[in-house]
């Protein structure tokens, strides 16, 4: 199993720069923000850009693999993004994971397209988005006439290091999404149960996860995919609460959800209020106790 954290956009540098490296020293395997204009409880509050954030952290750590969480086409154009990107995991020396998720009509929609998308359109527009995005990122010239995109002889040089390109992490629940994280994604991600933001104790989210895996594997059989190619991530705090109240609490949790099929497992950098309220002593014990121990284990 691989583990991440999340560290929220909220801090200036000088400070936030300290919670990137200190996540390379914990030994976690990789590092997600959260790719919004603004978060839903978070509104009034300080709140920076994903992808600035991201490039410096790439440059202050060397180990550290980073990724948006998530990328979504509320106000993200494939071809920018896609520049963009492919920029990002040069400076990070291949370390770049573009996390893609369909968007969930909230702040960042009305701010940027008063429009009102029907959960059909919001899914076609992000297949759209997810299948150039993959041509732009593979091909060093990309024409696509669609429903949502419409772009004539787009460059992307040099392209990207890693082949054929950036490994995308889509996040999906629904039949559609899984499907299209069968065709295109290197990782899954699910954070539970959708639209329930009142987290449960991960215990009872057992049975949520493991229904979710086993239909994946079914999208994945039904798009001709060899389901253990894709990895499964999944991210806690939101939806399932209680991994980071004890170190007992993480280890039981990774290694309960681990058992199901999960191979990545992220949790949120403790804040001293909502959301994500938690204790940094109980992290850094984390690290000592099931981090470092695991990375001192490997060959």
């Amino acid at each position: 199993m691989r583990h991440g954290v999340v560290v929220l956009p909220e801090r200036r540098w000088r400070q936030a720069r300290e919670q990137w490296v200190r996540a390379e020293e914990f030994g976690f395997d990789h590092a997600w923000t959260y790719d919004q204009l603004m978060w839903r409880w978070l509104r009034d509050e300080p709140w920076f850009g994903a992808v600035p954030t991201l490039a410096a952290a790439a440059e202050a750590t060397s180990t550290l693999t980073v990724g948006t969480m998530v990328a979504t086409p509320t106000y993200r154009h494939p071809v920018t993004l896609a520049k963009e990107v492919m920029t990002l995991e040069d400076i990070a020396g291949g370390r770049f994971v573009c996390g893609l998720g369909a968007g969930a009509g909230g702040l960042d929609d009305r701010v940027v397209d008063p429009a009102v998308y029907t959960p059909r359109q919001r899914a076609d527009r992000f297949a759209e988005f997810v299948e150039l995005l993959d041509k732009l990122l593979s091909r060093r010239s990309t024409t696509h006439t669609g429903a949502y995109y419409d772009v004539r002889d787009v460059p992307m040089r040099p392209g990207c290091l890693t082949a054929p390109r950036v490994p995308f992490a889509i996040a999906a629940t629904g039949p559609r999404g899984m499907r299209l994280a069968a065709r295109h994604a290197e990782l899954w991600i699910t954070a539970g149960q959708p639209g329930n933001f009142d987290a449960l104790p991960y215990q009872e989210t057992l049975p949520v996860i493991k229904e979710q895996l086993a239909r994946l594997d079914e999208a994945c059989e039904r798009t001709g995919r060899d389901p253990a190619t894709l990895r499964r991530l999944l991210l806690t705090g939101a939806m399932v609460g209680g991994v980071l109240d004890s170190v007992e609490a993480y280890r039981d949790a990774a290694g309960r959800f681990g058992e199901l099929g999960v191979t990545d497992f992220v949790v949120h950098w403790p804040r001293p209020g909502f959301p994500y309220q938690g204790s940094m002593k109980v992290l850094e014990r984390i690290a000592q106790d099931v981090l470092t121990v695991r990375r001192e284990e490997r060959p």
